[in-house]
């Protein structure tokens, strides 16, 4: 038997079957061996993690790139080193906010000649289901996007209109026929339509009252989007994942569905796990996202959600844009861009809450690294510590904690709600098919990332 190319030893390793002391063997970029813990003389070959943790690296299946035609708001080289510096090895682009947009063929190839030669990281792509474009849906499966998302309400860019009902119906089939995966941003238009009088007559500083903007994205928009969710995945039997849950309204539904053995699945993200509309200051736009950031016992349940498996796993809806659009000089809630960026974060931020509820690492990387493969259609490649999976792997130190400082960030923009705030989880070295790629501040190498063309590739 050929001896590995690389072995990677510690006492907390994230397996399948938990978190244990163990040995992990790499050869050609995929894990070969995982045992116990066994006595190695050290060598350039051979990684001690000692008592950090040794991890799947994160899957991030949210991750709006905006590349081509909006790099300016963020782009696949800024991006990719963000996300390896926080530990995650594989993302997967929103098919939004770039020009063109993810919805044809042509675009879906103006992505991929986008990002050759970016990639620190492996980047997998989301079609997008628009109003008229189910024609095009079997082209972009075969041209190798991992699903498609749709918005059920206006997505807040002119290339990517929301769809209603009989744009879902016509769409849906084809998905089902395929096997593939719609995920939807889930609000309908009625109930912010009918919030949006909270905004009459207010003045400059009345635009800045976080409360205002919080009543003008009503829990019921997403419960009655969910509502027509499951409806549909139960008639036309497409698997639908519900992004970015933000109200536990929402999760008595999510529940039912599960108990009825529907295909829908549901995320949430950091900043909900995180934040609280009670502690979100006046004209702190940097808190600003859609839906929002609602209550503390909201925060709470999704929490419980979590615990209980009613949601899934974490994304970050890493959404970012140049500083003018989130208006910060004025506070303005209702003109300013609705997105967080938080892809070098999550990790620690999710991490920090955590650990306070009594969570483990094992539970971090079935919600990060697993259960995000699986809706991807990369499971068996990514997400595990195990044999036959790509050796993406991160090592952090779950003890020690950081302050958030803007200007170590590598999102283009350094605007974040997590500026000042202390983190638990420091993220030592990031591997990409057992490649160090990052390590203790400093990037290694190339850009060597792939592009995952094709469910399981």
């Amino acid at each position: 038997m050929l001896s590995p190319d690389l072995i990677l030893q510690g006492r907390r390793v994230v397996t399948p079957d938990g978190v244990q002391p163990a040995t992990v063997h790499v050869r050609s970029g995929t894990i070969e061996h995982v045992g116990p813990a066994e006595k190695i003389h050290m060598g350039p070959a051979v990684i001690d993690c000692g008592d950090s943790v040794l991890m799947p690296g994160i899957v991030d299946t949210h991750v709006h790139v905006n590349e081509p035609g909006r790099t300016e708001w963020e782009g696949f080289a800024t991006a990719t080193q963000a996300a390896a510096t926080g530990g995650v090895t594989t993302l997967v682009d929103m098919p939004l906010n770039s020009i063109p947009a993810t919805t044809t063929r042509e675009g879906l190839r103006a992505k991929v000649e986008a990002a050759a030669g970016r990639l620190w990281i492996d980047v997998g792509l989301w079609g997008g289901v628009v109003p008229g474009n189910a024609g095009e849906l079997d082209d972009l499966l075969d041209g190798g996007v991992l699903g498609f998302k749709a918005f059920l309400v206006p997505s807040g860019v002119d290339e990517f209109p929301n769809v209603g009902e009989t744009d879902l119906r016509a769409a849906m089939p084809i998905l089902a026929q395929r096997g593939a995966v719609l995920l939807a941003h889930a609000e309908v238009p009625g109930p912010i339509e009918a919030a949006d009088g909270v905004w009459d007559g207010a003045g400059p500083a009345e635009l800045r009252d976080y409360g205002r903007y919080l009543r003008s994205r009503p829990d019921a928009a997403e419960v009655e989007a969910v509502e027509l969710l499951i409806r549909l995945s139960r008639e036309l039997g497409c698997q639908v994942h519900v992004v970015h849950v933000s109200s536990a309204e929402v999760l008595p539904l999510l529940k039912r569905a599960r108990v009825e053995g529907l295909p829908v699945t549901a995320e949430t993200c950091p900043h909900y796990l995180t934040f609280a509309a009670e502690e979100i200051p006046d004209g702190g736009v940097t808190f600003k996202c859609a839906p929002p950031i609602r209550s503390r016992d909201n925060r709470e349940r999704l929490w419980e959600a979590l615990r209980d498996g009613v949601i899934d796993l974490v994304a970050t809806d890493h959404s970012p844009c140049p500083p003018e659009m989130k208006k910060v000089a004025s506070g303005d809630f209702r003109g300013a861009w609705g997105g967080i960026s938080s892809l070098q974060l999550a990790l620690p931020a999710v991490w920090t809450g955590a650990r306070e509820r009594g969570f483990t690492a094992a539970d971090l990387a079935a919600w990060m690294c697993a259960a995000p493969a699986r809706l991807a259609g990369l499971e068996g490649r990514k997400g595990a510590i195990a044999p036959g999976y790509d050796a993406d792997l991160v090592i952090w130190d779950p003890e020690a904690s950081f302050g958030v400082d803007p200007e170590r960030l590598h999102h283009r923009h350094k605007l974040t709600p997590y500026a000042g705030r202390t983190l638990y989880g420091v993220v030592r070295r990031t591997l990409l098919r057992g490649e160090t790629i990052y390590e203790n501040g400093d990037f290694v190498g190339t850009p060597g990332g792939r592009l995952l063309i094709g469910r399981g590739t």
